[in-house]
């Protein structure tokens, strides 16, 4: 009866059934489906070998002369990004300044 509890979850059978009824689903649902789930991983692998990736591949390049087409587009996503988190900050200070001024005449 000690083994009983050791799989317990908690406090409930309840709650234990059905997290382990879930689970037997799940890994019936994987067994049936795995012909399936290995033709995606190769087709997944298939294509990441055709996509062109952000560094060099000449072996001599070393350091960050290897990555400076990833370094140059990680910094331009940079700027954008706090251009963009500029823009929204000075039209919300904006919208503020007017909602303000307009309570202030409504009162």
């Amino acid at each position: 009866m000690k083994f009983l509890e050791y799989i317990k979850l908690g406090d409930s059978w309840i709650t234990s059934g059905i997290v382990y009824t879930v689970l037997i689903v799940l890994l019936i649902l994987f067994i049936r489906n795995l012909s399936r789930i290995s033709t995606f991983i190769g087709e997944v692998k298939g294509e990441l070998r055709k996509a062109s990736w952000p560094w060099d591949s000449d072996p001599k390049a070393k350091g960050f002369r290897k990555y400076k087409e990833l370094i140059d587009s990680t910094i331009v996503v940079l700027i954008a990004v706090i251009l963009l988190a500029g823009f929204v900050q000075f039209w919300d200070f904006v919208q503020v300044l007017i909602v303000g001024f307009l309570t202030e005449i409504f009162r």
